[in-house]
């Protein structure tokens, strides 16, 4: 997966956006105002950390050594991928989760109009 084609990826889901709010390096997508992903899309190995369900984290960082503990960020909730190390529809999967956690945490009104056309 290309710089460009994660980056497209993640604005392909509902309501999201990229913003740079650590500066113009760093895109932080995100739904409704909350982060989802992020990436220094021009870093090489592209990496890009991922919110995730703690139990899920571990197992996948035993599985893959492309996956560790989000780097800045809360350890048990975030994963940093190397995105290099694993197939693309793997990283599109990871990407999808970790929007689909962001959204579950969110109040249902913002939820209900996320699914309206």
């Amino acid at each position: 997966m290309t710089p460009q084609e994660l980056r497209a990826f993640c604005l392909e889901f509902n309501a999201s956006v990229e913003e740079f709010p650590f500066g113009p390096e760093a895109s932080v997508f995100k739904v409704l105002g909350k982060m989802f992903a992020l990436s220094v899309l021009d870093a090489r190995p592209l990496t890009v950390n991922l919110k995730c369900d703690p139990d899920d984290a571990i197992r996948l960082r035993e599985e893959h050594d492309a996956i560790v503990p989000g780097r800045h960020m809360n350890k048990r909730h975030w994963n940093t991928v190397t995105v290099s190390g694993l197939p693309d529809g793997m990283v599109r999967e990871l990407i999808e989760d970790s929007y689909d956690l962001v959204v579950a945490g969110l109040p249902k009104a913002e939820r209900l109009r996320l699914d309206r056309p």
